[in-house]
């Protein structure tokens, strides 16, 4: 695997830099690795060295990473103020609904897009994808394009304001949950028992909606890493980025175990049935 470091930002040289034109918009999505695809999307505020390092790890269990650029600088540490910024200017997108329960984001549609894309380019059965913080429930929505096979929901943190609520439309959650039964198919859910940013009813809310399709995870707060960047040791106050920046990278972690269980649900649901 390539080793980088942490704490200083990372030029994501073992990746390709694409610039992919869907549904009318262009985007960086930087691409590495063989086999079935996965579409990774980043965490507020961007692509951090510790993303970029779980990308990679998925990359070298033998998949494909798509890292889509959806904000803030690419590769960069995240820095407090710098962050604080981007979290800002998302705010106000008209690609995010952040704060509106019982709404799916519109730039779902271009991941979806993207899904679509990677499947024809990577072949196999499908396509996985894990979103995490402010893109954690879009993962869910991306299950409306047919070849998205396994979600993963980490820490997904919209919509603010609304414990309970989820960020998905009604007729898109619908769809997705009789998608569900119909191909047998399961969501794979994590978050830390106290953080505030993806509270506790919010997985209940999904468990509600989706039954014994979405696979919880809760890890105790005592398994997070407290050395973390700026933007979160500033801004976030709690454990929150499960198989990022709070991700304890030693053997027999709990956040490490995480990781595994993600990788194989990829596996199993891309690899194996290939």
């Amino acid at each position: 695997m390539t080793t980088t470091s942490l704490t200083q930002d990372d030029d994501l040289a073992d990746f390709e830099h694409r610039l992919v034109t869907l549904d009318g918009t262009t985007r960086t999505v930087h691409v590495s690795g063989s086999g079935p695809a996965v579409v990774v999307l980043p965490e507020m505020p961007g692509i951090s060295p510790h993303l970029a390092r779980f990308a990679r790890w998925v990359r070298d269990a033998g998949l494909t990473v798509y890292l889509p650029s959806l904000f803030g600088r690419d590769g960069a540490v995240p820095q407090a103020d710098e962050g604080a910024e981007v979290f800002r200017r998302a705010c106000v997108s008209g690609e995010f609904r952040v704060f509106a329960a019982g709404a799916s984001s519109p730039v779902t549609s271009w991941l979806r897009a993207l899904a679509r894309l990677a499947h024809a380019e990577c072949g196999g059965p499908g396509v996985g994808a894990i979103g995490m913080c402010f893109t954690g429930n879009f993962a869910l929505t991306m299950m409306l394009e047919p070849a998205v096979l396994a979600p993963v929901l980490s820490q997904p943190s919209l919509p603010f304001g609304d414990p309970d609520g989820l960020e998905i439309s009604e007729a898109d959650l619908s769809q997705v949950r009789e998608r569900l039964q119909r191909e047998d198919l399961t969501v794979l859910g994590y978050r830390f028992a106290g953080d505030p940013v993806c509270p506790a009813g919010r997985f209940a809310s999904y468990s509600r909606a989706l039954g014994d399709r979405f696979i919880a995870h809760t890890l105790p707060d005592s398994a997070a890493n407290s050395d973390v960047p700026p933007f979160f040791a500033t801004h976030v106050p709690a454990p929150h980025s499960v198989v990022t920046v709070h991700l304890v990278d030693d053997a027999g972690s709990p956040t490490l175990a995480a990781r595994d269980e993600i990788i194989d649900f990829f596996h199993r649901r891309l690899i194996a049935r290939a």
